[in-house]
């Protein structure tokens, strides 16, 4: 009997390269093969010991069970106060909601915010989870192709020209972005939300590296006493009542695998986000959110700003070391903690080049094919969030590599 059963038309989306990277790089760890691995965009530190004393707290007294479907109150208040420390912003904590991650914001917004056939922008190169997602929804995916003419943010211009292409219903940014580490100025933010408000342009601001950002950075400022720098300005400053405000715990204060994240809604979305978030995971992790409040003490902010610097030292490192490794063509590393590097000066396509590197010397590097399908095979992506010494290591192995591709 032939079987009949189908696969969903919607689960038809690209796996991403970096895990295939990492499965290579794991493989030849078990082998014995020393490997470094600087493709994952995770901290190596984990969370803070305050953060994790008071998941130990919690656990003990056996508060775990479910929460509100929107995320507990005394989190929701720590995070609208988190505006107000950063970003001289009131919020109303009923406006904000926690999620499963970042990725679960998303998923949420998207659905709450756009519906089958609407057309939504984002830059090209870009996180790959947006196209990918909204693609499942049943949305049309417009990418913007924003090279280093707009610091591969998107602009008004890359807006009217979607805009007057077909229509649209959505925009996607990220600042600082991924890959390219990139961050759009406030000016320039606040055009972009002009516009889109203007044009009735749901706007989605991907802000989960906000806070880590260097001092080189045209867009950073100065940080409250005793805080963490607040990085690139809040789209919910400039779009209060339209903007949908993604952020997450697992990049600041590196607390990727608790899977917490949180939403900032303009009113008329909370009940729909709210009802969603209930019918799809009934709630966020409740130890991650009760041990997550400790995320906003004072010993829960200077945790977080110790990494910072260690990325800054790291980021450093390979800038200076830029052409040794022949990378003469760089986005802009303004925060995050990314180099987004041109290697098609080597005569390899970036998958191959990846391919090599991690077989010949041992070091994960991302091909940017994950962020760009139409320019990625001439990029990579260095993480520098692992230890220090392991991006020093990393970065001496990729310079004698490239040595042996000299004829």
């Amino acid at each position: 009997m032939t079987r009949r059963l189908k696969v969903s038309r919607r689960s038809h989306v690209p796996p991403f390269a970096v895990m295939e990277v990492l499965a290579e790089a794991n493989r030849l760890r078990d082998a014995g093969a020393s490997v470094l691995n600087l493709c994952a965009g995770e901290p190596a530190t984990g969370a803070s010991d305050v953060v994790r004393r008071r998941a130990i707290e919690v656990l003990e007294s056996g508060d775990v069970g479910y929460t509100e479907a929107l995320g507990v109150p005394a989190l929701r208040r720590e995070i609208a106060a988190h505006y107000g420390r950063w970003y001289d912003l009131e919020v109303d904590p009923a406006r904000i909601a926690v999620t499963t991650g970042s990725s679960g914001g998303f998923l949420l917004a998207f659905l709450a915010a756009f519906d089958v056939g609407d057309r939504v922008a984002l830059a090209r190169p870009g996180y790959p989870a947006y196209k990918n997602i909204l693609s499942a929804l049943g949305c049309e995916v417009v990418e913007l192709d924003c090279g280093p003419d707009s610091r591969y943010q998107p602009t008004v211009s890359h807006l009217m020209e979607a805009y007057y292409g077909g229509g649209l219903d959505g925009l996607v940014l990220a600042s600082p972005a991924n890959p390219t580490g990139t961050m759009i100025r406030p000016d320039e933010l606040a055009a972009v939300a002009t516009w889109c408000a203007d044009h009735d342009v749901r706007l989605i601001s991907d802000e989960i590296y906000h806070g880590i950002v260097y001092d080189d950075a045209a867009t950073s400022r100065p940080a409250p006493p005793g805080h963490a720098r607040g990085g690139s300005p809040t789209a919910a400053r400039y779009v209060p009542d339209g903007a949908v405000v993604v952020s997450s715990f697992s990049k600041f204060w590196a607390m990727t695998g608790w899977r917490l994240g949180w939403l900032v809604l303009p009113d008329e979305l909370v009940g729909p986000v709210g009802a969603l978030a209930g019918n799809v995971a009934l709630s966020p992790p409740a130890l991650a959110q009760h041990a997550g409040v400790a995320a906003f003490t004072s010993d829960g902010y200077l945790a977080a700003e110790e990494n910072v610097a260690r990325y800054a030292a790291s980021r450093e490192l390979v800038l200076s070391r830029l052409d040794d490794l022949g990378w003469t063509r760089v986005a802009p590393a303004d925060g995050a903690f990314y180099v987004y590097a041109d290697v098609s000066g080597d005569g390899m396509d970036s998958v191959t080049w990846c391919a090599r590197l991690l077989a010949e010397a041992g070091v994960a590097l991302t091909p940017g094919t994950d962020f760009d399908a139409v320019h990625g095979r001439d990029w990579v992506r260095l993480s520098f969030a692992a230890a220090p010494t392991t991006v020093a290591d990393a970065v001496e192995r990729i310079v004698a590599w490239r040595r042996t591709l000299t004829p």
